[in-house]
């Protein structure tokens, strides 16, 4: 069980959140605390948003994983670029 785990979830509309997981229902509905977006761009580094306690209907999720804090806490976001996702075509 990945509850009260720190775990990124990509949803369908190419967002990236990370976060605590603090609980799920049977239709994957998951809520997150201290949650944050990262926002990637080509140009510049990765753009950071606080969110907090977040909530995340289930149909709105791709995908979710574990984060692996050490890995995580040597990531240098400021100068991280990358492609952002595109949104999710069924």
């Amino acid at each position: 069980s990945y509850v009260d785990q720190k775990v990124s979830v990509i949803m369908n509309d190419g967002r990236l959140v990370v976060g605590t997981l603090r609980g799920l229902d049977q239709t994957t509905n998951i809520i997150m605390q201290g949650c944050q977006e990262r926002i990637f761009s080509e140009d510049e580094g990765v753009e950071v948003v606080e969110l907090g306690l977040y909530m995340i209907r289930g149909d709105n999720i791709a995908v979710i994983g574990l984060v692996d804090e050490n890995k995580d806490k040597e990531l240098d976001l400021e100068n991280l670029r990358g492609i952002p996702l595109p949104p999710l075509k069924h």
